[in-house]
């Protein structure tokens, strides 16, 4: 086996980047990169029926979102491509024939008819079902006249039965199967190669030394240390990886809702792809410390296979909230009104294309909500109170506004925003306004405060004042503190 290491991520173009399959290619990513060794994207195409048009370039979208990038692949070629198994047939019935040529595969002329009658008849007297081999002796008369008949055919591989099938798992250790002498089927009736056959050619001839995939492929490495036999071929390394379990401890099912299960799902909704990855690499590795925030690159420092647990892993959606709560509060502030804008013109809050003015002041509001936000597409809801044409009162508003200071404080501030004019109306000089009335009033604190924040937004808490006052704009303040003043918002 080389000394340099080449792991591959080869996914199977039949629907959306899954987070199972995005964790795999991340614990990929991170051994080849800390080996210093090669990562290799491969598309797994056999199965026809399934494939969706356009998955594969949603792959490699997804991907490189979450900052991964490979040396070889189909977009970026490479010395060992062609890297999509419908593009290598060629490489394959290269292959097929020359197992048939050496005799350690066959043609099988079973019909689908027949192996069903045969399964059903073993199950009924209670065996386990397997292929009794009725073509694996069939004369060269034989074989001619099924072909006569027109009879579609599958290759199938000469099983070993009572062989050791041991290999060293890096994740799960020592795995070991024995074989049952069941001749599995190597090449469909359509002349397509089963995942087991591609996939062993194409990691023997990309020379890829581990093979790392989730546990649900264990099942299938025996079939595949079959096939490597039968070629000669060296084994590579295997390391399987966990199931993804939801907050119920159950296997994570595509059809279950309660669970975001999309890379595309958190990149629409305004997630940071950093957090994402960090998230990811925390579902079934655990670092040596208690620290859970991390770079890519202290993750490919850090990395093991001998640390990724062996039990299933929790999907955790309030770890996930916050951690990119986390990442946001230290996101560059350019990022986060770029993803908070894009949700709010989803939304229709704001237009498609924002001038100056618009941009400064998504800018502000952004800001206002940065450190409280867990994905961007919660900008919408928190910041209701400036899209709404009328005061939405809380309870406890009522009360404040009901003490007998507040019509003053209110209209001492609107005289103050009334004299300001449009170009004076500023942050700056907002918060210097409230302090004038608090010297004209006696109010301060919670008295001060409180009334004037009711009054614009409806609500007891929240965000910087000053800030909150500029976004509503000056029109929509006076029009407020006045119908305060009057006691008119109740």
């Amino acid at each position: 086996m080389s000394d340099i290491v080449r792991l591959r991520y080869a996914p199977s173009p039949t629907g959306h980047l899954h987070i199972g399959g995005a964790r795999t290619a991340l614990f990929t990513y991170l051994y080849a990169r800390q080996r210093g060794g090669q990562f290799i994207l491969r598309i797994e195409d056999t199965d026809l029926d399934r494939n969706v048009s356009g998955a594969a370039e949603e792959f490699y979208n997804g991907l490189r979102w979450l900052g991964l990038d490979w040396d070889e692949g189909e977009d970026v070629g490479g010395p060992y491509g062609p890297y999509r198994c419908t593009d290598r047939m060629d490489i394959y019935q290269a292959h097929i024939d020359q197992l048939l040529r050496e005799d350690k595969a066959y043609y099988c002329y079973c019909t689908e008819e027949d192996l069903t009658r045969e399964r059903e008849a073993q199950v009924a007297a209670g065996e386990t079902p397997k292929y009794a081999g009725h073509c694996r002796h069939l004369t060269a008369e034989q074989r001619a006249a099924y072909e006569a008949e027109g009879r579609s055919r599958t290759v199938r591989l000469r099983a070993s039965e009572g062989e050791k099938l041991a290999f060293r798992d890096m994740v799960r250790g020592d795995i070991s199967f024995d074989s049952d002498g069941n001749d599995f089927v190597i090449v469909k009736s359509s002349g397509m190669p089963t995942y087991n056959l591609a996939v062993v050619i194409d990691d023997h001839l990309m020379h890829i030394t581990h093979v790392t995939r989730g546990e649900e492929h264990i099942s299938n490495t025996p079939r595949q240390l079959q096939i490597y036999r039968a070629f000669g071929w060296e084994e590579p390394v295997f390391a399987h990886f966990n199931l993804i379990l939801n907050e119920t401890g159950k296997k994570l099912s595509k059809r279950d809702e309660s669970i975001l299960q999309f890379i595309s799902q958190y990149r629409d909704l305004g997630y940071l792809p950093e957090a994402i990855l960090n998230f990811l690499a925390l579902l079934g590795w655990s670092p040596e410390t208690e620290e859970e925030v991390f770079t890519k690159e202290e993750l490919i420092e850090r990395f093991s296979f001998e640390r990724v647990n062996k039990s299933g892993s929790i999907f955790d959606q309030q770890k996930l909230a916050w951690m990119n709560n986390t990442y946001f509060k230290k996101a560059e502030l350019d990022v986060v009104t770029d993803l908070c804008t894009r949700q709010l013109q989803k939304a229709g809050r704001l237009p498609k294309q924002l001038d100056e003015s618009q941009q400064a002041w998504a800018e502000t509001l952004s800001a206002l909500y940065q450190d409280k936000l867990s994905s961007a597409s919660e900008i919408v809801e928190q910041t209701e109170l400036f899209f709404r044409d009328n005061v939405v009162l809380e309870e406890e508003g009522r009360g404040i506004l009901a003490d007998e200071q507040v019509p003053a404080v209110l209209a001492a501030f609107a005289r103050h925003v009334e004299e300001m004019g449009e170009a004076g109306f500023t942050v700056d000089a907002i918060k210097a306004a409230v302090k004038a009335v608090q010297g004209e009033t006696g109010a301060k604190g919670k008295g001060l405060f409180m009334p004037i924040r009711v009054a614009l937004t409806g609500q007891v808490h929240g965000p910087d004042l000053n800030a909150t006052i500029w976004l509503l704009g000056r029109d929509k303040v006076l029009q407020r503190l006045r119908a305060g003043a009057e006691g008119k918002l109740a």
